[in-house]
């Protein structure tokens, strides 16, 4: 049975509570992200759709801290429709935004021969249009109180069309051009958006990967995230490395890159 909601603790001018907003927060980089934000001092109101994990993250947090700073809240996704009733509870329920992170994602595999289109409509909803849905509400939010900061979870495989997984490298490079156009209209509003890309991540989706190597773990790719949001970065890679690499291959010509193998 789910745990009793409680309230969050009120902000003080001792205690100026920060609010988040996570979706995708039960397992991998979201967990890792609830857990880094908490011992930050953040207020968390934690999205997924797999509602026993989700309670026992929060439960473990605020046992940890001895208060309740976070708060479980059951959505799928690609539950579209539900979004802007959604938010406009949690930020009444939070007192008000600081931050939204939009993590969730899935990666299905494939391979260069077979054409699945359901996989691909599922990448491009969850990867790309639940994002959409969710950024399309905070967006006029922090506009309308100019401030604010919004985080979306991309991916080096968004940087360039490769064989392997064309529907999961569309879906994350429309996540990463959408950020950037985002970016480009709230900066004068003094919103920060940050495009995060990781490599190779010890979680569950690594198993869908071909090869594997510079793997990040979930906390050390949270901790990058948390000094990029202090530094008001616009695009990082996790690991950094990544960033060289992936430019190197965005200059890659055309027809020497459709001959290569992965």
């Amino acid at each position: 049975m789910p745990t009793q909601r409680m309230s969050f603790p009120p902000a003080t001018p001792l205690r100026p509570y920060r609010r988040a907003i996570l979706v995708g927060s039960a397992h991998g980089l979201g967990a890792a992200m609830a857990r880094r934000l908490a011992r930050e001092g953040y207020c968390l109101a934690l999205l997924d759709r797999d509602a026993e994990t989700l309670e026992r993250l929060c439960a473990e947090i605020n046992a940890q801290y001895g208060e309740p700073l976070a708060q479980p809240y059951v959505h799928d996704a690609t539950h579209y429709e539900e979004v802007p009733a959604l938010l406009r509870r949690i930020v009444a329920d939070l007192g008000g935004l600081d931050l939204f992170m939009y993590i969730a994602g899935v990666l299905l595999p494939t391979t260069p021969t077979t054409y699945e289109f359901e996989k691909d409509l599922k990448m491009m909803e969850v990867n790309t249009l639940g994002a959409l849905a969710w950024f399309n509400e905070v967006a006029p939010l922090f506009q309308s109180a100019r401030g604010g900061q919004i985080v979306g979870v991309s991916s080096v495989a968004g940087d360039r069309g490769r064989v392997g997984n064309p529907g999961y490298n569309a879906s994350k490079a429309a996540l990463s051009t959408y950020l950037e156009a985002l970016r480009n209209r709230l900066t004068r509003f003094g919103v920060h958006v940050l495009t995060v890309k990781p490599g190779f991540m010890d979680t569950e989706m690594l198993k869908h990967s071909p090869r594997t190597f510079w793997v990040v773990s979930p906390e050390r790719a949270a901790d990058d995230i948390y000094k990029a949001l202090r530094r008001r970065k616009q695009t990082i890679y996790t690991l950094g490395r990544w960033g060289l690499v992936m430019l190197i291959i965005r200059h890659i010509p055309s027809f020497i890159f459709r001959r290569l193998s992965f």
